[in-house]
């Protein structure tokens, strides 16, 4: 089966495809630094369903999804954008934890799996 690597660093690939299902690395806040967590998720998610409609699938196929908080008390902003993003009865497996991020103006990053 073959492997498919896009956006290959030296350190990672933004996404890994092997046969119909698709590993992305995580997605961070490109254009909300200095938002709120509700921003940053938003931002977050648009990167998240552009990358998928790229390679033909959508946020409907998602599989699994990784959620790290900078601070577990925006739990709640962030599910409620989270919570109107998700296709009803499609959400995927998740998990939310709080983390110290890479950059202290990420209030949260986000990894996804999905079904191409």
């Amino acid at each position: 089966m073959d492997i498919r690597r896009i956006g290959v660093a030296a350190r990672y690939s933004d996404l890994v495809i092997i046969g119909n299902t698709a590993y992305f690395s995580g997605y961070v806040p490109e254009t909300t630094l200095d938002g709120s967590v509700a921003e940053q998720t938003r931002d977050i998610l648009g990167q998240i369903e552009q990358s998928l409609a790229e390679i033909g699938s959508d946020r409907s196929k998602l599989l699994q999804a990784t959620i790290w908080l900078a601070d577990m008390a925006s739990y709640e902003e962030m599910n409620a954008v989270w919570d109107a993003w998700v296709v009803p009865g499609q959400a995927p497996a998740r998990v939310c934890v709080e983390s110290k991020l890479a950059d202290s103006d990420y209030k949260l990053e986000i990894q996804v799996i999905a079904a191409l």
